[in-house]
């Protein structure tokens, strides 16, 4: 009989299968029909057919943006809740992507940049921003920090950044047109380019959230025990922001504003393993690029030849994910 650990690991074992199944079926599946056999060949015999140009240009780095976006964005989501103890928290309900979206608008608007690079580095600082102000808001008052200050804070400063940011579109066309395709939140038409510039900063996140599982174990017996056993908690919770500003801020420079991703998959990662944050990580890596990627494929078919954009196809899961854990309450 499999021990606790032992089905744990299968767990991962089977996820990464079905994450490389759906790679798979990503660059199969769509308007133009292409087959295992044309895919070998474009790597092994490219002959520049339509097949093979769509093959290297379009299908594999939609596929690979969406096993990134989506890990990031969920990683992100489970140590928000997390740290805050809030099972409402997320990137999209505590306003950093609208904060990250927010500063590429601004960027554009009044400074004229419209690199890739540039984008990317106005998404982490808005991101950065947005998380700072929203904790800061958390914390006011003689009870402190609390999952519902919390919640409400987050969703004003969404609503502050996203009006901001419809008020400058409106006021600029020209901005309007160079970031309409990134606020629409997509990984369809998205070059690899923009995968490899901010891969870094998506490894360097993964790679400190599973460093640090173990220390929000400790975390959230309480800020006391924490303590008492010889945490120390303030620097946990300052790594912990580090790697959502990057896994968030990575993200939406990617594919703009996707939500419910970081809401939906802790939840379901939690339902299978427990609250031991060594594993809840990684299987919200796991599951976070197991839904994007599946939204992204769904996203075809709907009103086939165009498509649903992929942010869509996530509300419809994630919207009434929402409602029933507010409605459990969110001190749980």
């Amino acid at each position: 009989m499999l021990t606790k650990t032992s089905t744990r690991i299968l767990g991962i074992i089977i996820g990464f299968i079905a994450v490389l199944i759906l790679i798979w079926a990503s660059v199969i599946f769509g308007l133009t029909k292409i087959t295992t056999q044309m895919v070998i060949d474009s790597f092994t015999n490219f002959d520049q057919s339509n097949e093979h140009y769509i093959i290297q240009t379009t299908r594999i780095p939609r596929a690979l943006i969406a096993v990134a976006v989506g890990s990031s964005l969920a990683i992100a989501g489970a140590i928000m809740q997390g740290l805050t103890k809030n099972p409402l928290a997320s990137p999209s309900i505590f306003g950093i992507n609208a904060g990250a979206s927010f500063f590429v608008v601004l960027g554009v608007s009044f400074l004229g940049i419209t690199s890739i690079t540039g984008f990317t580095w106005l998404a982490f600082l808005g991101a950065a921003i947005a998380a700072v102000v929203v904790y800061s808001l958390g914390s006011v008052g003689t009870d402190g920090l609390t999952p519902v200050k919390l919640t409400l804070a987050g969703a004003a400063i969404a609503a502050l950044f996203s009006s901001m940011t419809q008020g400058m579109l409106t006021l600029n066309e020209q901005s309007l047109d160079q970031v309409l395709f990134w606020l629409a939140g997509a990984v369809q038409g998205r070059d690899l380019e923009l995968l490899v510039d901010v891969l870094p900063y998506l490894v360097i996140g993964w790679v400190t959230s599973l460093l640090i599982g173990k220390k929000m174990n400790v975390l959230t017996m309480g800020e006391d025990v924490a303590v008492g056993l010889g945490q120390k908690t303030w620097l946990v919770k300052v790594i912990g922001a580090m790697v959502i500003v990057l896994l968030a801020g990575g993200a939406v420079a990617i594919a703009g504003p996707i939500g419910f991703v970081g809401l939906i998959i802790p939840h379901i990662a939690r339902w299978l393993v427990g609250y031991d944050y060594r594993w809840v990580i990684p299987y919200s890596g796991l599951l976070g690029a197991i839904l994007l990627i599946s939204a992204d494929i769904g996203a075809r078919y709907i009103i086939m030849p165009a498509e649903v954009p992929i942010g869509v196809m996530t509300a419809f899961v994630g919207a009434p994910f929402f409602i029933y854990i507010a409605r459990r309450g969110i001190n749980e």
